[in-house]
């Protein structure tokens, strides 16, 4: 839902299946990424995990982190804190896209 809600609002979408094709993609991929939007409970890696691998390659990133869990679940994946931007689901199609373009707006 999120890619096809990006792609008709214009953006480019790299969709990845797991944390470890994310990376991967982020590594082979030739053009720039702005923004990573990730689950936060996830098998293999959480978001945060993720978040900061992909950040680690790409300083400049910006990070939207999505989940239906309350936030006693969020709280130990470190993705509460002001700094970090968070979606709750289900997300309609006009609060993921202004969610998305506060996140490309906002400083790194």
């Amino acid at each position: 839902l999120a890619r096809e809600i990006l792609k008709r609002n214009g953006y480019t979408v790299l969709e990845a299946f797991d944390p470890a094709m994310a990376l991967a993609l982020l590594e082979t991929h030739a053009g720039p990424i702005h923004a990573l939007l990730t689950d936060v409970v996830m098998p293999g890696m959480n978001g945060r995990e993720v978040a900061d691998a992909v950040t680690a390659l790409n300083p400049q990133i910006r990070c939207l982190f999505m989940s239906g869990y309350t936030a006693d679940v969020l709280a130990p994946h470190g993705v509460l804190d002001d700094e970090v931007h968070l979606i709750d689901k289900p997300f309609t199609l006009r609060t993921i896209s202004e969610k998305i373009r506060e996140v490309l707006d906002s400083p790194v």
